[in-house]
């Protein structure tokens, strides 16, 4: 039974009973349902936004979170082992290859310089994870680009290997006459006596005395540019353009085994030993050119000579004695 509440009336100097109404009490009652309610409906809120109250979703998704975690973790190892063997590589370019061919190393500031644009990682940022991903792309951009610049000086390098190959197949590196078929080294390379005016004056080439008809070889690759007689006191000659500034000439030849315009290769016959134009015997007498000099032979004989058999040559050579033409 609930109370009797009851107020002092001081004006009739009496006790009076409070009387409650109906409607008043109801919507007391209206008013704390609809209180409890709203402090219910913001704590499901508040608990469904903690991590103390998760829906399976939001476990799912934690646990694919968790996997693109462990898997960029995964790729960063990845990309480390493929740094070391980049890194490898790079040195050896620096160091060996570049160096053999005489070209200046690639700075890492151009190699690792990474991929141009301040904003290119812009559209990573804001997400819970941003960092790792911006960190992990970053990385790829610049093992791209080292790969690419990599790449690039490995196909340098290879031109560079291929025209050194063919630099070596030019120069004009053994003997024109087989040590088998020389009578004699007769003169070499320097001042000499005319055999016709007996002047002393610069012989331009090396003369080897041999037989009639013996093979004449070509001491480098190269195109045949003149194959005739019609340059003063050479007699029948050819001049092989070998490239690279590199020219050779061999007269007095019998006869021809090669014409002009035909490409040969280092030891190709390329003619026979005579005595035409201005000789006063069976010999070769043979030039090389490079750029606009005339360089003596002697230096050149490395492909199919010993280091004995240079020696004796170049003895004979540096005689001052009488030339053949």
């Amino acid at each position: 039974m609930s109370k009797v509440k009851y107020y002092y009336d001081s004006e009739n100097l009496a006790y009076r009973k409070i009387k409650t109404q109906k409607r008043r009490k109801f919507g007391v009652i209206i008013l704390f349902l609809l209180a409890s309610a709203l402090f219910g409906f913001l704590s499901f809120i508040v608990l469904l936004n903690t991590p103390y109250f998760e829906t399976p979703k939001d476990r799912l998704q934690a646990r694919e979170i968790e996997n693109l975690r462990l898997n960029y973790a995964l790729l960063n190892k990845k990309m480390d082992r493929v740094n070391d063997v980049i890194e490898a590589i790079e040195d050896r370019d620096n160091n060996l290859y570049r160096v053999y061919f005489n070209k200046a190393a690639i700075p890492d500031s151009i190699r690792k310089a990474g991929l141009p644009g301040k904003n290119r990682y812009k559209v990573l940022e804001g997400y819970d994870n941003s960092q790792l991903v911006m960190n992990t792309t970053k990385r790829i951009d610049v093992l791209s680009k080292e790969l690419a610049v990599q790449s690039k000086s490995l196909d340098a390098i290879l031109k560079l290997a291929e025209a050194k190959s063919d630099f070596l197949s030019a120069i004009p590196a053994i003997q024109p006459v087989r040590n088998e078929n020389l009578k004699q080294m007769a003169s070499g390379f320097g001042y000499r006596t005319d055999p016709f005016t007996k002047v002393r004056k610069m012989h331009k080439g090396m003369d080897f005395t041999a037989k009639t008809g013996s093979p004449i070889y070509a001491t480098g690759d190269g195109v045949v540019s003149k194959a005739d007689n019609t340059a003063s006191g050479y007699g029948n000659h050819i001049v092989i353009r070998h490239g690279f500034g590199y020219e050779t000439l061999y007269a007095h030849l019998s006869k021809y085994k090669a014409r002009a315009g035909q490409r040969v290769k280092r030891g190709d016959v390329i003619g026979y030993v005579g005595s035409t134009g201005r000789s006063e015997g069976p010999h070769l007498h043979y030039e090389v050119h490079k750029g606009n000099n005339v360089v003596n032979p002697l230096n050149f004989y490395y492909g199919n000579i010993s280091a004995v058999e240079y020696l004796a040559i170049a003895q004979l050579a540096n005689q001052e004695n009488q030339s053949l033409d």
